[in-house]
């Protein structure tokens, strides 16, 4: 579990040590709260919340900063068999993807991030989130939208 908050984490602040710091003090907030914990309940969802209760009451959480794209090498080394022009390109890719994702508003990415990448229910965010299921379906597809619209904007600026 503890990946997949630092990894929800890490999107949300756009820094490495802000989400080591984040999920730190997630798992302190959940340490310390657990008496509130109900057997019975998600708690995966449980924690989830806890880390974006906590980033969206953070310094980090509530001010707009420009961000550095991850640059992994590890994610860009493709098989032997991939061209150089191939890797050059799938990085790209996950360059406008990822770039198109931290333009999201936060309410917007959280959702996209939640359901597509850590393949949450709508329930689960909707809890999470603290959102009704509609508006969490209602983010999700304007989220999906906006990334859509994002990534044909930078497809036609290139071929300009």
């Amino acid at each position: 579990m503890f990946a997949s908050l630092y990894n929800f984490a890490h999107w949300l602040t756009r820094n490495r040590e802000e989400a080591e710091d984040l999920v730190q003090e997630t798992y302190l907030k959940a340490l310390k709260g657990f008496v509130s914990f109900q057997q019975g309940t998600n708690f995966r969802a449980w924690m989830y919340r806890i880390l974006r209760n906590t980033f969206l009451t953070s310094r980090s959480g509530l001010s707009v900063k420009m961000t550095v794209p991850l640059d992994r090498e590890e994610d860009a080394v493709g098989l032997a068999a991939d061209t150089p022009e191939a890797v050059l390109l799938a990085r790209a890719d996950q360059q406008m993807v990822q770039g198109a994702l931290e333009r999201l508003p936060v309410q917007f990415r959280e959702v996209i991030l939640l359901c597509d990448m850590e393949e949450m229910s709508y329930q689960e965010i909707a809890g999470i989130v603290g959102i009704p299921i509609g508006t969490v379906m209602s983010r999700l597809s304007r989220a999906r939208k906006s990334i859509r619209e994002l990534l044909a904007e930078k497809v036609r600026g290139a071929s300009k």
